[in-house]
């Protein structure tokens, strides 16, 4: 990687090692002989109509109220390298800025008589005037490219831009009735609580209720989804269809690697990259016992014929709106009697989830129509000290052992979509057309539990599939992927 520029200043701890040109003739021939560049606005993008609608909505949640939504700084991995760039979910989701959105940007909806006006401010272009377009290792064009000027954010977003030096007039006017999107950008916030002490003696930085309602009411807003993000979330799931025949093609290369998880997480992540922004969340590449490990992240073991793989992944569109897959199958394209008994068991709970899924239901009992299945065939396995009926009472619940994640999540710009909604909107909450969810039931095993058969140890299972509530049911957007036993087998043996 480059060596970054850095101007020699006492707080830079990277000044030691700088090698920025400092003549005057560098700077002088540096800064001449540009091109002219066209400050063109483009036309408003797709989501811009969608990010307004979105806006209001939030505004009329909190009239007379300023909301502060930042976009979030880019963080740290090492020294002077960062992470990939996500804005803030609550910012993308209300701008309509994604994976092209700028770090250090921010929202504000500042109330009026009718209403709130929004307006978004960021850092704008330099000019070839200054030394910052080379000389900004975070920011100039030499480094990260050429930023979009505040015309063109403004067209592209169909809002009132304005520099980022210009927010300082918002935090200088904080009062009772500001609010801010704390998790967002920690530096923002400081300064936001540190006008909010200027305001009076019984200040209580540690009681922000208000804060706490915007970020629960931005969670509630994306319950249920409009038609851009349905169709955003369809591009993932299709691009997510890519990445996982992707792998099964490469199965081959993958049992020959000693860490052959690891070839699985990358193969996935290059098509996630060719056909969207990234990965919507670390890979699960788990592969025979691994696959009982429920968030198995590490994906350093070996991919053996005869195992088992199970693939939880999903691609982040550029939208930022991602996929959440999962897929069990055998790595030689054929289920021994135990696997295929364990795997039709789950897919048996996962269809009968599908079939109670409507509107009008409460969220929960798609969990709970899953777990009766996994509770009577447990209780059939003689896994069970009680009956099926006992275990599925509160006050038991034995069969969970063998599957103690919920069921289903909301997903959206989030993969767990919505998740400071409150419990009566979320889990207690009725399902209603444009909801957006997954359906995940599983079987683990782990391999050293006594109260399970020896074959079946070792064995876990899981299947994960997206849908939409319609106005009379659930539509499987993952419907293109095989979900019984025979179908896996045919797509891996068809792959090798």
């Amino acid at each position: 990687m480059t060596d970054q520029a850095t101007t020699a200043t006492p707080s830079n701890p990277n000044a030691n090692r700088s090698t920025l040109p400092n003549a005057e003739r560098f700077k002088a021939y540096i800064s001449s002989q540009w091109a002219e560049r066209a400050d063109v606005a483009p036309p408003a993008r797709e989501q811009a109509a969608y990010a307004a609608r979105r806006r209001a909505a939030i505004g009329a949640l909190h009239p007379g109220k300023r909301l502060i939504v930042p976009a979030g700084e880019a963080k740290v991995r090492s020294n002077d390298t960062d992470f990939p760039f996500r804005a803030h979910s609550a910012f993308s989701h209300l701008t309509g800025w994604a994976s092209d959105a700028e770090p250090g940007s921010v929202l504000v909806l500042e109330p009026t008589a009718d209403g709130h006006e929004a307006t978004l401010y960021f850092r704008e272009r330099a000019g070839r005037d200054s030394d910052e377009f080379y000389s900004n290792a975070a920011i100039g064009e030499f480094w990260i490219g050429p930023r979009p000027s505040l015309a063109q954010v403004a067209g592209d977003l169909a809002l009132d831009v304005r520099g980022i030096a210009d927010v300082q007039l918002v935090l200088d006017a904080v009062d009772a009735d500001t609010l801010i999107v704390r998790d967002a950008d920690s530096e923002l916030t400081a300064q936001v609580d540190a006008q909010r002490l200027l305001l009076g003696p019984d200040i209580d930085l540690d009681r922000h209720e208000g804060d706490d309602e915007l970020a629960r009411d931005l969670s509630e807003l994306r319950l249920v989804k409009d038609a851009y993000e349905v169709s955003e979330l369809r591009r993932a799931v299709a691009a997510t269809k890519q990445g996982f025949d992707a792998v099964l093609a490469d199965l081959p290369r993958i049992t020959a690697h000693g860490r052959g998880e690891r070839v699985v997480e990358g193969v996935f992540y290059t098509a996630a990259r060719a056909e969207g922004n990234a990965v919507g969340y670390d890979t699960i590449a788990a592969a025979g016992p691994h696959a009982c490990i429920l968030h198995w992240d590490r994906n350093d073991g070996p991919v053996v014929p005869g195992d088992l793989v199970l693939m939880d992944a999903g691609v982040e569109a550029d939208s930022l709106y991602t996929a959440d897959v999962t897929r069990t199958f055998p790595v030689t394209g054929r289920f021994t009697e135990a696997q295929r008994l364990v795997y039709e068991t789950v897919r048996e709970a996962a269809d009968a989830a599908f079939a109670v899924a409507k509107p009008g239901i409460r969220f929960r009992e798609v969990h709970a129509a899953a777990m009766a299945v996994i509770a009577r065939r447990t209780a059939d396995w003689g896994l069970l000290p009680v009956t099926a009926e006992e275990a599925l009472d509160a006050d038991q619940q034995q069969h969970r052992r063998y599957m103690v994640h919920g069921t289903s999540h909301h997903l959206g710009i989030d993969v767990h979509d919505c998740a400071k909604a409150r419990r009566e909107m979320y889990h207690d909450g009725l399902l209603r057309p444009g909801m957006v969810f997954t359906i995940e039931p599983g079987l683990y095993f782990q391999p050293d539990d006594l109260t399970v058969p020896e074959n079946l140890r070792g064995i876990g299972v899981r299947i994960e599939d997206d849908v939409l509530v319609t106005e009379d049911g659930v539509e499987n957007l993952t419907a293109a992927f095989p979900r019984t036993a025979d179908e896996v087998e045919a797509w891996v043996q068809a792959a090798l």
